[in-house]
């Protein structure tokens, strides 16, 4: 059976540098501060959005944050 992304939440795992970025030059993975200040919300808010929506990837101690999963959840809330 093939992994959920929530199920995956706090997989670790290596990335190299080419999936690090998207092709229009964007960010596809960020860090919580820098991806509440791309989204204009509290670190807070974002960390938990980022969890609910499955977009949170653990490379050693680090925390990233899949752009791309999370818009996709992002987009779940417009009116």
């Amino acid at each position: 059976m093939a992994e959920m992304p929530s199920e995956i939440l706090w997989k670790n795992f290596e990335l190299s540098d080419s999936e690090i970025m998207k092709k229009d030059g964007q960010k596809k993975f960020v860090r919580y501060k820098e991806g509440a200040e791309m989204y204009s919300m509290s670190m807070r808010k974002f960390q938990d959005m980022a969890k609910d929506a499955g977009a949170i990837y653990k490379v050693g101690k680090m925390a990233l944050v899949n752009c791309e999963l999370f818009e996709m959840y992002l987009e779940t809330f417009r009116i």
